[in-house]
């Protein structure tokens, strides 16, 4: 599946290259193989800005089992925080990158945060460089991804509606979006 395998980091830019290096040195994609996991987020689709961090997802069924294998792994590096709840998330930092670890019992690829990153990729590929420039613009205004892609898009509840346009083929999606940007 797209996205699963990490190498399109190594030939992106520079910020997507040290995002790779830093998986790498961190092994967190090895140690959490049997996880599923899937680097997802701003990174991976190029619209991150200052201060974005790397997002991990995983499947668990086991959520006290990953929390133990996150905190024998990863809790001697910089600024460890995590918490567990319905879901397990930890945070810490690695030269200069954040690093967030999220778990739950979801197959990774049908996760909110992948199918988003897949929706907002597709969207981003089909309304070119100007929007892709407007969603950054509206991220370091303050906004978080969703809600940015939301403005742009005239969407009331962009959480769900952009999970919605998942089942548009390009045409459809491509109509979507030219029909938001024209009523701006």
């Amino acid at each position: 599946m797209i996205f699963y395998d990490i190498g399109y980091l190594k030939e992106g830019n520079s910020r997507q290259q040290h995002c790779y290096k830093v998986l790498r040195e961190t092994n967190i994609l090895e140690i959490l193989h049997s996880y599923n996991p899937v680097v997802v987020g701003t990174i991976p689709i190029a619209i991150d800005i200052e201060g974005s961090d790397i997002d991990v997802a995983c499947c668990t069924e086991n959520l006290l089992e990953f929390r133990d294998i996150v905190r024998f792994n990863f809790s001697s590096f910089k600024d460890f925080s995590d918490h567990l709840e319905n879901v397990y998330i930890a945070n810490f930092e690695y030269r200069g990158l954040e690093i967030e670890i999220y778990g739950e019992p979801v197959p990774t690829f049908m996760q909110n945060g992948y199918r988003h990153m897949l929706i907002e990729d597709r969207i981003l590929r089909l309304a070119g460089a100007k929007f892709r420039d407007d969603i950054i613009a509206l991220k370091r205004q303050g906004y978080k991804t969703e809600p940015a892609f939301g403005i742009l898009l005239k969407l009331k509840d962009p959480y769900q509606e952009l999970l919605n346009l998942v089942q548009l083929d390009d045409d459809e999606l491509m109509s979507f979006v030219a029909q938001a940007l024209q009523n701006k």
